[in-house]
């Protein structure tokens, strides 16, 4: 009696194991009865099915994954090679449509290395290198995004993410891209040159141009305020003399003796001279 006793213990507890078992919250599960799938399972926590082999659980990751894919050659719009390395994040979004495709991850990888190369090289043969490499990359990553998600939808996966990690250029044209890189960048520095020295001159010649203009003008003011002037001394000395010519031939010639006489100095007139006249009285 203790005998079966122990035995329908066993297996009631082989029973418990067979039939009862735990969904992580990072797993979901199909549940297979007989190789067909009954049910879907993503709520995490403890969970009941029949006994193997009646039902069988398969177990899938609900986590965003990532995937390194190996370095591939691309030709750019512009016939550059570009050795492109990128990496790709996915997610598993239906279990059972995963399970009845790929049915397992090296498989879902192999697939998603196949799609996302594919519409890595259609997106870039569309772009010059200097678009890829600079200008255009984060559109261009939108872009084999959202056509990657699309093309792997089917296979019960979302890819989430397409990033380029690194581009370079093959090993055996990468001297000859810089050289030529180098020279263009020359051009175009001497072509800044050029329109800046072109513009320099411009600037010189407007500059010395308003230049003349100001001192012409200056010159032209300073004159008439001269002759303005002289004008004036010409109009007082004229009514000083109309008024008393003898004072004012007088004032004069002392004025000129204050201009042409000091101690050093000698002069010599002769009798009829005006000057004598003055100094003779």
């Amino acid at each position: 009696m203790k005998r079966v006793i122990m035995v329908f213990f066993i297996l009631i507890a082989i029973l418990g194991f067979t039939t009862v078992f735990t969904v992580d919250e990072t797993r979901q599960v199909v549940i297979l009865q007989f190789g067909e799938p009954v049910r879907i399972i993503k709520t995490p926590g403890l969970h009941f099915k029949l006994p193997a082999p009646l039902q069988v659980a398969q177990h899938f990751d609900n986590r965003l994954l990532e995937y390194d894919v190996s370095p591939e050659e691309i030709l750019s719009k512009d016939k550059k090679s570009l050795i492109v390395d990128n990496y790709v994040r996915w997610r598993i979004i239906d279990p059972l449509l995963f399970l009845q495709t790929v049915q397992t991850e090296p498989i879902a990888k192999t697939r998603i290395d196949d799609i996302v190369y594919s519409e890595l090289r259609r997106e870039l043969g569309l772009h010059n290198m200097s678009e890829i490499i600079t200008e255009n990359r984060e559109l261009i990553m939108e872009t084999v995004t959202k056509q990657s998600a699309a093309a792997t939808k089917p296979y019960g996966i979302e890819v989430v993410d397409v990033r380029l990690k690194r581009v370079d250029l093959p090993q055996n044209n990468e001297q000859s891209i810089y050289r030529r890189m180098q020279a263009e960048r020359i051009r175009q520095a001497n072509k800044f040159r050029s329109e800046g020295e072109e513009e320099s001159q411009k600037i010189k010649a407007l500059t010395d141009k308003d230049k003349t203009i100001i001192l012409a003008n200056a010159y032209k003011e300073a004159e008439e305020v001269k002759g303005e002037g002289e004008a004036k001394a010409v109009d007082i000395y004229a009514r000083a003399f109309s008024k008393d010519p003898d004072f004012y031939e007088f004032y004069r010639t002392l004025e000129t003796y204050k201009i042409i006489l000091d101690k050093k100095t000698t002069l010599v007139l002769p009798t009829n001279s005006k000057l004598f006249d003055i100094l003779n009285q």
